[in-house]
């Protein structure tokens, strides 16, 4: 709880995965995928529930071993490759969150947001008095460097012409990482989808914990800093 509010931590976990097969409980550093986000939730000063939304026996299992009763599996509509993490939200606020004042979602693909990085952005939330908090992170390159290709794949309108700017004078671009999102409960509710609003806004987290795991290089990279900060 935080202010009076009362806080659920969302965890939406399919079990289909087509890049990287059964990623979310795939062993990453000596614990599943999932575990990570779970931990992190659970440790949270603010977080009252934790919820583990999926549509698989063996991520609920997991989830289970984690200390987080899972009382179903997600209806087949909620689990598809189109199915929107707002319906997922939606549904399970209204479902199993009724008293509840504000939703974290947390996607189980970024194992490096930690526990701080919650309460942090719980703590920006309520101190701007938002609607909703994203969290987002520095473009390792800025876009305006970046350009389509022709059929051909010639170069002679790739730069624009504030391409002669250099990089360090260029203004900083930011890109979301899908690690953290506040959501006010009812405005969810109201709207139907994650608010991006006036009342929005961001968190910003280094780039080198803003890992979203999507495919194999993802997942060694993602090991690699982790290993790095358990290194003695």
């Amino acid at each position: 709880m935080i202010h009076g509010k009362r806080v659920m931590a969302i965890i939406p976990a399919r079990g289909g995965s087509k890049r990287l097969p059964r990623k979310n409980v795939l062993p990453l550093a000596g614990k599943p995928l999932i575990g990570w986000s779970i931990d992190a939730a659970l440790n949270s000063k603010y977080v009252d529930h934790v919820f583990v939304s999926t549509d698989d026996q063996e991520i609920a299992e997991v989830a289970r071993q984690f200390g987080i009763n899972v009382p179903e599996l997600r209806p087949a509509e909620l689990a598809t490759d189109t199915a929107s993490s707002a319906s997922v939200l939606s549904y399970t606020v209204e479902k199993f969150g009724s008293q509840v004042d504000i939703v974290v979602l947390l996607q189980p693909t970024s194992p490096l947001r930690t526990t701080e990085h919650i309460d942090q952005a719980l703590d920006l939330y309520m101190a701007k008095q938002a609607i909703s908090v994203i969290s987002v992170t520095p473009c390792e390159h800025s876009p305006l460097w970046a350009n389509t290709l022709p059929d051909d794949f010639s170069m002679e309108d790739f730069l624009p012409c504030h391409a002669q700017t250099r990089s360090q004078d260029l203004k900083p671009y930011y890109r979301l990482n899908g690690a953290v999102y506040v959501i006010d409960a009812q405005a969810l509710k109201d709207m139907g989808s994650i608010p991006y609003t006036e009342r929005t806004f961001a968190y910003e987290m280094g780039n080198h914990v803003s890992f979203d795991i999507d495919q194999q290089l993802d997942f060694e990279l993602a090991e690699f800093f982790i290993q790095k900060q358990l290194a003695p």
